[in-house]
Parts: structure tokens; C-alpha cells; sequence
């Protein structure tokens, strides 16, 4: 009798072997039912997003926030202030060392392009041309000044 194939192999069955152990039928079975894995398609890598950062602005709280922000070395980061109308370029160079933290204030336009003036914020109004005196006026003044701060002399 020619046999054409093991229909037993992997089951531990041994052919010829006439000892008293069964194959195990049950184990072979369960192997059988596994799940065979399957190849998954690996989509690219997205970027995380770290912490604190909100479609692109990286948001500190105040300068001390800016000065322990962690910045890669070679890169510089534009960090937004959560306190107050300012923003922060923290550069660090290719060795690793920070660069001084560089401060801007910003102040938002308005429809004709001029800047709104904040109120508190110490700012410097836009020049006036027809707020100024001319240098003849202005000598004409200290000098009526000095005139009135000099000691009269008594008659």
C-alpha cells in the first residue's frame, strides 16, 4: 500500500509507532482555527503634535514659559504668550546652546491700517505733524521762561 501524503504530520502522531499514547487531536484543531496573521499595509508616520501646540502656535505662559520652552538644536521656535500681546523667537544654535530670547509685542490693525492703541500699554502714539513747534518758537519760550525763573532785582 503506497501512502501519498501524512494526512497525521503535525498532529504527534508517529507512523509505525504502536505505543499507547493518542495523537493529540484536540491541539491540532485549535491550531488550525487561529487566525492566520495577515501582512497590515503600514500607513506613513504622522507627525505628533507636541504639547501645548494648537494648529501650529506653540502657546507659553509668560517669558519664564518662553525661557524653559525645549527647542531642538539648530531651530528656532515662535512661541505665542498666553498672558499677554506677546510673542517669543527662541533660537537655539547647532551646538546646543540657547541664543537670547528675543521679545516682540504685537498690537492688531485696524480697517485703514493704523494700529489701535492699547490702552496701559505704555505705548508711543504715531507722530502728529501738526502737533510741533518750530525752533524759533521754541527759543522764543525758554527764553520767556528763563525770564520769568530769574531772580528780580531789587530797586
Amino acid at each position: 500500500m503506497k501512502m501519498y501524503g501524512n494526512p497525521y504530520a503535525g498532529m504527534g502522531y508517529q507512523p509505525g509507532y504502536m505505543g499507547g499514547a493518542m495523537p493529540d487531536y484536540l491541539s491540532f484543531y485549535r491550531q488550525q482555527q487561529q487566525p492566520q496573521p495577515q501582512m497590515q499595509m503600514q500607513s506613513p508616520a504622522q507627525p505628533q503634535q507636541a504639547a501645548g501646540d494648537n494648529n501650529g502656535l506653540k502657546w507659553v505662559q509668560g517669558e519664564a514659559g518662553a525661557k524653559s520652552y525645549p527647542v531642538t538644536s539648530g531651530s528656532t521656535v515662535m512661541l505665542m504668550d498666553s498672558e499677554s500681546n506677546v510673542f517669543y523667537l527662541k533660537t537655539v544654535d547647532a551646538s546646543g546652546m540657547p541664543l537670547p530670547l528675543r521679545v516682540f509685542d504685537y498690537s492688531e490693525r485696524t480697517a485703514n491700517g493704523a494700529q489701535a492703541q492699547n490702552a496701559g500699554a505704555g505705548e508711543q502714539t504715531a507722530f502728529d505733524p501738526n502737533n510741533f513747534i518750530t525752533r524759533r518758537e521754541f527759543e522764543a519760550k525758554m527764553a520767556e521762561i528763563a525770564a520769568m525763573t530769574q531772580p528780580k532785582a531789587e530797586a
